[in-house]
């Protein structure tokens, strides 16, 4: 079992994968971190202020087996690719259940931007994004790895309005 960690506007006890947006970096999943940090700054975004803000704590299983999984270890042509793809539309994570690897976040965004307009070529995207050290997401795709394998643990409070 390892720790993760999901920041937002509500408590979520039973978390769904068929809700939020297609063209996220990893799907239509629900997204988690083994990064408190990264899940706290997530819940407490500009876009959130004036709502309640929480940060929901679970556990998942280590063993994944049966389950279709992809992991990417950096941010390298194959992650640059897979992004590229899914902000296209073309749902590369489709035949994934839960897919690991860095965040397109503020850091690197502008370099996917560049690239998916062919303003930078792939090699120049990968040097500008070998600069940055990967953070951390976890998109589960199907619901039956959040039923079986996905453990509420608590949540925690991130300001006035979540007491």
């Amino acid at each position: 079992m390892r720790i993760v960690y999901h920041g937002g506007t509500s408590v979520v006890k039973q978390p769904l994968c068929a809700v939020g947006r297609d063209n996220l970096d990893f799907g239509k999943g629900f997204y988690l971190t083994d990064m408190k940090s990264q899940a706290t700054d997530w819940a407490t975004r500009i876009a959130n202020i004036g709502l309640p803000q929480w940060l929901n704590i679970y556990e998942l299983d280590d063993d994944l087996d049966g389950f279709r999984q992809k992991f990417f270890k950096a941010y390298d042509v194959e992650w640059l690719h897979f992004i590229a793809q899914s902000r296209k539309g073309m749902m590369p994570w489709s035949k994934y259940d839960v897919i690991e690897g860095g965040v397109a976040d503020d850091r690197v965004v502008d370099t996917i931007e560049f690239f998916l307009n062919g303003d930078i070529t792939e090699e120049m995207a990968l040097k500008r994004l070998s600069l940055h050290q990967p953070n951390n997401q976890i998109c589960i795709l199907n619901q039956r790895v959040i039923d079986k394998c996905l453990h509420f643990v608590s949540s925690e409070p991130l300001n006035d309005l979540a007491k």
